[in-house]
C-alpha cells in the first residue's frame, strides 16, 4: 500500500501559522508586483476563486481583502524538513516529490506501526504536533490513485482506496481527475465517450494510441488497474534552475543576455553548495502571451561553472528567434552527477587552457571563499554591477 501525504495550503498554512493575525482570513503568498502570480492560497482565498498561478493582479479583483504576502522560501524550507523527517519515521520508503509532498511505500510495516489507514492517521497526528499544520493523506494500492485520494477530502482529509475497493473507483473515476488527462486530451477523451476511466477499456491500445499517442498505453494500464510506478526514495537532485518574471515585457537581448549571466552564476552556485555538477543546459523563456518554451544542449563534460552554463544558456538564446517581448527567462541544469564522478579527460589538454572550464571551475571557488567571509555581493562580475549603486 502506499501513501500520499499533502501539507495543506502550505505556504499560506505557514504564514498563518507564524502569524496568528492572519488565521481566520484569506491570505495569498505572492510576488508583490503588478506581474507576480500566486504561489499559494489559503482556503479562505480559494473560496474568492483565487488558485495557484493566477496573476496577482488577478487575484486581487476576485479577494481584495486578502492579506498579500512575499514568499519565504527560507521558513517553508525549515518546516518541510520537519515534515519529511516524520515520514521517514515510520518507513524509509519514502518519495519526496516537492517540499510540501511525499509518497511513502508502508508494505510490511503493520508489525511495528499498524495498518496503512492507522499509519496514516499516525502520521497526521505527528506531522500537526511537530508543525501545527494539517495535511491530507490518501492511501491506496496504486501511486496514481494515493495521489487522487490525497485530494479527494481537503483540507485535513484522509482517505483509503482498499485492494477490494480499487476496480469500482477506477471504473466510476471522473476522466479530469486522471493524471496526465488535460484540457486537450480531455476534450479528445470525451469525443470518445470516455467519460470516466473505466471507459477506456471499451477502446483497444491500438485505437487509443491513434489518438492519444503513447498516452494511450497509459491510460489503457490505468483503466486495467496497472501500473509500475513506484516510491523511489532519492535524496539526489534530479535538476537545479532559476528563473525571473520581468518588471516588463523585453526583446532587449542585452537586458535578457546579462540577466542570463546572472541566473547562471545562481545555478552555479547551488551546483557547487550540493556538490554536483551539470551535464545538461536548459534555457527557458515565457512570451508576452504566455507562451512557455524550453531549449536545452548537452555539454561535452559535467561542469559546476558559472561561466561555462552562462556561455550554453547565451548560446541557446542566441539561436531563439525573438518574435515577441518575453516576461520571463531562466536557466536549469540537470543530468546531475556527484563532483567525484570520473570524468575523462581531454587528450590534447584543453582542459587546463587559458578559457577552460576547470579555470572558471577554480575562480568560482575563490568567489565562493570569499562571499563565506565577507557576505554575498561582495565581488561580482563586472557585467552584473548596476552603474546606479556606483
Amino acid at each position: 500500500m502506499i501513501l500520499h501525504v499533502d501539507m495543506d495550503a502550505f505556504y499560506a498554512s505557514v504564514e498563518q501559522l507564524d502569524n496568528p493575525e492572519l488565521r481566520g482570513r484569506a491570505v495569498i503568498v505572492g510576488g508583490k508586483s503588478k506581474r507576480g502570480v500566486v504561489s499559494a492560497a489559503s482556503y479562505e482565498a480559494r473560496h474568492c476563486g483565487v488558485h495557484s498561478a493566477m496573476p496577482i493582479f488577478q487575484a486581487k479583483k476576485l479577494c481584495p481583502e486578502a492579506a498579500f504576502v512575499k514568499p519565504r522560501m527560507y521558513r517553508y524550507k525549515q518546516v518541510s524538513q520537519k515534515v519529511m523527517a516524520v515520514l521517514e519515521q515510520f518507513t524509509p520508503m519514502v518519495e519526496v516529490v516537492s517540499i510540501d509532498e511525499a509518497y511513502l511505500d508502508v508494505s510490511g510495516c503493520d508489525r511495528l506501526h499498524g495498518t496503512p489507514l492507522e499509519i496514516a492517521q499516525k502520521i497526521k497526528m505527528e506531522i500537526k504536533k511537530q508543525t501545527g499544520l494539517n495535511c491530507s493523506v490518501g492511501i491506496a494500492p496504486l501511486k496514481f490513485l494515493a495521489k487522487i485520494a490525497s485530494d479527494m477530502d481537503k483540507p485535513d482529509g484522509l482517505t483509503e482506496i482498499t485492494p477490494a475497493e480499487t476496480t469500482d473507483f477506477i471504473e466510476n473515476l471522473v476522466i479530469e481527475k486522471v493524471p496526465g488527462v488535460g484540457k486537450i486530451t480531455g476534450k479528445i477523451l470525451k469525443e470518445m465517450g470516455i467519460n470516466k476511466l473505466g471507459d477506456a477499456r471499451q477502446y483497444t491500445e491500438k485505437a487509443l494510441t491513434e489518438r492519444l499517442g503513447k498516452f494511450g498505453v497509459r491510460l489503457l494500464a490505468l483503466a486495467n488497474a496497472q501500473s509500475d510506478a513506484r516510491v523511489e526514495p532519492d535524496t539526489a537532485a534530479h535538476s537545479i534552475s532559476t528563473e525571473n518574471t520581468l518588471a516588463e515585457n523585453t526583446s532587449d537581448r542585452e537586458f535578457l543576455i546579462n540577466k542570463l549571466l546572472a541566473q547562471s552564476e545562481t545555478v552555479a552556485r547551488q551546483l557547487r553548495t550540493k556538490k554536483f555538477k551539470a551535464r545538461t543546459v536548459t534555457l527557458k523563456v515565457k512570451h508576452a502571451d504566455f507562451k512557455l518554451v524550453t531549449r536545452r544542449t548537452t555539454l561535452d563534460r559535467p561542469t559546476q561553472s558559472g561561466m561555462t552554463i552562462f556561455k550554453a544558456a547565451a548560446d541557446l538564446f542566441r539561436d531563439y528567434p525573438l518574435i515577441m517581448d518575453l516576461r520571463l527567462i531562466g536557466v536549469g541544469a540537470s543530468g546531475l552527477l556527484p563532483v567525484d564522478t570520473p570524468v575523462q579527460q581531454d587528450l590534447f589538454g584543453s582542459d587546463t587552457g587559458p578559457g577552460s572550464d576547470q579555470k572558471w571551475e577554480k575562480a568560482d571557488q575563490a568567489l565562493d571563499d570569499i562571499a563565506k567571509k565577507f557576505g554575498r555581493g561582495t565581488v561580482k562580475r563586472g557585467a552584473l554591477v548596476d552603474p546606479k549603486e556606483e
